[in-house]
Formats: structure tokens, C-alpha cells, sequence
């Protein structure tokens, strides 16, 4: 991760001897370093990729885990990730011949696995961009 560093340097100049501090007799220079630390422009930018795929990724993998517990649609919560999470599989439907597995009451979407893998390609493809033009620290 790359830190955008400020140094600020501050001098001083001792017009008596410290008499608690021998170190600093009279005229001696003190100088004082205060080093400034943060994430650069680049990290941040990284970061907040990395927030909102994975709370994509996060709606989509409840969506799966869900849709196998065979969990009941009519309960406001399941009804709103499945809603929500139809958003970001729905570019995925119809890629494969069967979007569904069924077994009893459960379903396996699999629609919502290749819009997981989608979804991580393409998160993987940004922060690849968003790593092109990051600064590197000067020495």
C-alpha cells in the first residue's frame, strides 16, 4: 500500500544552555521531525473498489445460501436480498443452458455463482487499472 508521506522539520534555535540537558549548550541548533502519514489517492480509491464488490459479492452469496436452505420468499428479508441480489445476477441468466439445479425444495442458482465469478473478474480487472496509477514513493 502506498503512503503519501509530509515531513515538516522545525529548528530552533537555543539561546542559553539547557542546564537540565547538557546536550544543548548555548547557540545549539535543536531540531524537531514531525512525520505526517496517510493512505495516497491510489489506496483509497482501492479500498472503496474493494468495500462495494464485496458488499456485491456478500448480497450474491446470501442470495445462494438462501436459495439452497429453500428459504421462505414471503419473509420481508429474504425478499429483499433476493431482490436486491436479482440486480447483479441478472446480466448472468441465461448464459448456461439451465440457470437452476432443483433437488426437493432447495435450488442451486447458477446464474448467481457465475455472476459471483463475474463480479470478482471484474473487481480484479479495476483495482488492476486503479494499481496503473498509483504513485510510487521517491527516495
Amino acid at each position: 500500500m502506498t503512503y503519501d508521506e509530509r515531513t515538516v522539520v522545525h529548528r530552533d534555535e537555543v539561546v542559553d544552555g539547557d542546564p537540565v540537558d547538557p546536550r544543548y549548550d548555548r547557540g545549539t541548533a535543536v531540531t524537531s521531525r514531525t512525520v505526517e502519514r496517510r493512505p495516497s489517492g491510489g489506496a483509497v480509491v482501492g479500498r472503496i473498489v474493494v468495500f462495494l464488490f464485496g458488499l456485491i459479492q456478500a448480497v450474491i452469496l446470501l442470495r445462494i445460501v438462501l436459495l439452497l436452505l429453500d428459504a421462505r420468499e414471503g419473509n420481508d428479508l429474504v425478499s429483499f436480498i433476493l431482490n436486491t441480489s436479482q440486480i447483479f445476477v441478472s446480466p448472468f441468466n441465461g448464459m448456461l443452458n439451465v440457470d437452476n439445479l432443483k433437488s426437493g425444495g432447495s435450488v442451486f442458482d447458477l446464474a448467481a455463482l457465475l455472476a459471483l465469478i463475474g463480479w470478482t473478474v471484474l473487481e480484479a480487472i479495476i483495482l488492476a487499472a486503479v494499481g496503473i496509477f498509483k504513485r510510487e514513493p521517491s527516495v
